[in-house]
């Protein structure tokens, strides 16, 4: 068995910095410490946090008020952020910049009285979060078919914007079809589909050429994790989304396969090498690495940890 590492996977820039921060906010202010949301979509990653005493909540009410409370790094609403003033909470914004972006973008087109499409999965947290800069402005749209079923009150004063983690080519008919039914749409300034996800996917259908089968590491509530192992598929590969060795099954294997292995932007690297480790013991399989781009993007830390942090 070959087993062919994806570079880039695993860990973005807006994922290491909303680590960083929920590693040092311990360190810096009374335990404990809250998480509106899970900090990024990963399984491991959260209950890590939750064994060193991190509480994760769904509701601002379960925060005692003047607590420290972490915004996650998929972004949360106006309403979110009058709530946590209002019960008088030390914040911390972790939000991922490039979601932020989307956020800003929102604002202001709907300052300037658009209608903006957004482009992204329902009920996902980075979509309540942008939704809710401007709920009176915006529609959701998740499929071309939405497209076609879109009342707009002025088709001449219209924008998109996407969800960060989607799949590009999803994205793409669907901005294709919007062009189509609405040609004066705007575009945003500069693509919202974040670079991390743009360069995983890329590497996705780039080697799956190669494979015989994807491994995808990552939660199933993962929106860019998911995109990668549907990327996969639709390339003819067969593709698995593992949470880590626990969930992958032998079966899959004959053992003389070219198994092409990456990871979701919240999926740590050591269940990746986890999950190499389980094929190298059963199947004797040999692992290389083949990088697509290098990535160099870094973000720094909200300014309280700034401020604070040594």
């Amino acid at each position: 068995m070959q087993i062919i590492l994806a570079s880039p996977r695993g860990f973005c820039a807006g994922v290491n910095m909303a680590l960083e921060s929920l590693r040092l906010a311990p360190q810096l202010f009374a335990a404990p410490i809250y998480v509106y949301h899970e900090i990024v979509h990963n399984r491991w990653v959260v209950e890590r946090f939750r064994e060193q005493g991190v509480v994760f909540v769904d509701d601002l009410a379960d925060v005692p008020e003047g607590a420290h409370l972490l915004y996650s790094a998929h972004g949360v609403s106006p309403e979110v952020r009058r709530q946590a003033a209002e019960r008088r909470l030390q914040t911390i914004d972790a939000t991922c910049p490039l979601v932020t972006k989307v956020h800003l973008e929102a604002i202001r087109y709907a300052s300037a009285g658009y209608t903006i499409v957004l482009i992204g999965h329902q009920g996902h947290d980075e979509i309540v979060g942008t939704m809710g800069e401007a709920p009176q402005s915006i529609v959701l749209v998740q499929t071309p078919e939405d497209v076609d079923r879109l009342e707009v009150p002025d088709p001449q004063k219209l924008v998109y914007l996407t969800q960060t983690t989607l799949s590009i080519d999803d994205a793409a008919q669907i901005i294709e079809r919007l062009w189509h039914r609405f040609p004066a749409i705007v575009a945003p300034p500069r693509k919202d589909i974040c670079y991390a996800t743009q360069n995983r996917q890329e590497a996705v259908r780039i080697l799956s050429r190669q494979a015989d089968l994807v491994l995808v590491v990552g939660s199933r509530n993962s929106s860019n994790s998911l995109r990668l192992a549907e990327l996969a598929r639709a390339s003819g590969v067969a593709a698995h989304l593992v949470d880590g060795p626990a969930d992958i099954d032998l079966g899959w294997f004959s053992g003389d396969e070219t198994v092409v292995i990456t990871a979701g932007a919240s999926a740590p690297e050591t269940v990746v090498q986890q999950c190499v480790d389980l094929l190298k013991q059963r199947f004797g399989a040999s692992a290389l690495v083949r990088s697509i781009c290098t990535e160099q993007v870094s973000f720094l830390l909200p300014e309280p940890l700034r401020e604070m942090s040594p």
